[in-house]
């Protein structure tokens, strides 16, 4: 891979073809005859308005058998609804009922990240030669963006398919100390049978850096319903990038054989987390970028796939990117209550992350996520739910 290039799918049709073959190969095995309540076109409503009037909209799409809430502010999915074993639907996804509580939450519940997800060290890189001071705001480092990144932003909303939304806007140049302005668009879409797709796409008039992810927050047992910790995950890896104390990685890529990140056969997410091991000291749980063994791919390719036997749901993530954050929820505190007016508890849901891997810019070991005037960058991954 040349040092600029990132991921590309050649044509949206292999995209889809692609999807389709990824769910064919997932662990997730569908329910005959699921249930699939009122498929209907987007729906779109006011959620709320921000301190300037701005007003925030709810849209909703419902195809499948899943039904999808995303908010205009931070293109936020703030339900995302899926049937258990026996049909009865409920919402997975951890957030909040109404729109205050996330213009000053720093969870970054159901958000869109950017411009760079995860970390970078002291909020600093250089490229070409001209070093670029970010906001530190996670410690002494940058994290998703910063203190105002795409999860602060109102981004334009169009329905663009009968279960698609498209959401656009363009980061100015200097935006959170990053070079360039950034077009962005990404495409929430539900297809036939469910799925939850992502796809993104960016351009730029000046070299820059670009890392886009989504940061739902899962709990498969419906959200407010307890802890995620009996939830059993497999992640297809067989190296992580280990951490240290402020969680940037230290460059290493570490095999998972023998340790408590050896998701490789599926087990429960509680079974290792309380071992006396270094990194999970620091993470004070799981937190950690997981290096695929499929790589960089031009079609979404198996990352991780996730059950809760007590519902019977099942979700499979497929992704062209490199890496998955997995972060299990480690700094829920009891003071947050949730759409279900319940408090989020340490472990109530847990986050999959499809990303190039953390602190990048400053790692040359690691793929690059510098884009140039010219280049394109490309990413999609899906989400595919069933019943086990």
């Amino acid at each position: 891979m040349s040092p600029d290039r990132r991921t590309v799918l050649t044509s949206a049709a292999a995209g889809v073809a692609a999807t389709a073959a990824g769910v064919a190969q997932a662990g997730t095995a569908r329910a005959a005859g699921r249930h699939r309540p009122g498929d209907a076109t987007p729906r779109r409503e006011t959620f709320g308005r921000l301190p300037d009037g701005t007003r925030i909209d709810r849209w909703t799409l419902a195809r499948g058998g899943t039904r999808l809430g995303v908010l205009s502010y931070g293109g936020i999915v703030q339900t995302l609804d899926i049937p258990d074993r026996h049909g009865h639907g409920a919402n997975v996804s951890l957030g909040f009922a109404t729109l205050e509580p996330y213009l000053s939450a720093t969870t970054y519940f159901g958000a869109l990240i950017g411009r760079y997800g995860n970390r970078i060290a002291e909020g600093r890189f250089t490229l070409d030669g001209r070093t670029h001071q970010l906001p530190r705001n996670d410690g002494p480092n940058s994290l998703h963006g910063g203190d105002a990144g795409f999860d602060k932003r109102v981004w334009d909303i169009t329905a663009t398919g009968p279960a698609a939304l498209t959401l656009r806007r363009v980061s100015p140049d200097g935006e959170m100390g990053y070079p360039g302005a950034l077009d962005v668009t990404v495409t929430y879409t539900l297809t036939d049978d469910g799925d939850f797709r992502i796809d993104y796409h960016a351009t730029t008039d000046a070299p820059t850096v670009v890392n886009l992810t989504q940061h739902t927050y899962f709990n498969l047992s419906g959200e407010g319903s307890g802890s995620v910790l009996d939830h059993r995950l497999e992640l297809a890896a067989s190296r992580y990038t280990p951490v240290g104390a402020t969680l940037i990685p230290t460059g290493e890529l570490a095999r998972v054989a023998g340790t408590p990140f050896d998701f490789r056969r599926r087990k429960p997410v509680g079974r290792d987390i309380r071992t006396a091991h270094q990194q999970l000291r620091y993470g004070q749980g799981y937190d950690h970028n997981f290096v695929l063994d499929k790589g960089i791919t031009s079609r979404p390719g198996p990352a991780a796939t996730l059950d809760d036997p007590a519902s019977g749901r099942s979700m499979s993530v497929h992704t062209t990117e490199p890496g998955v954050q997995f972060y299990s929820g480690n700094f829920l505190d009891g003071t947050l209550s949730g759409t279900s007016d319940r408090f989020y508890r340490q472990g109530d849901g847990l986050c999959l992350e499809t990303q190039h891997f953390p602190d990048s810019p400053n790692q040359p070991g690691f793929p690059s996520t510098v884009l140039r005037p010219g280049g394109t960058y490309r990413s999609t991954t899906v989400y595919s739910f069933g019943t086990r």
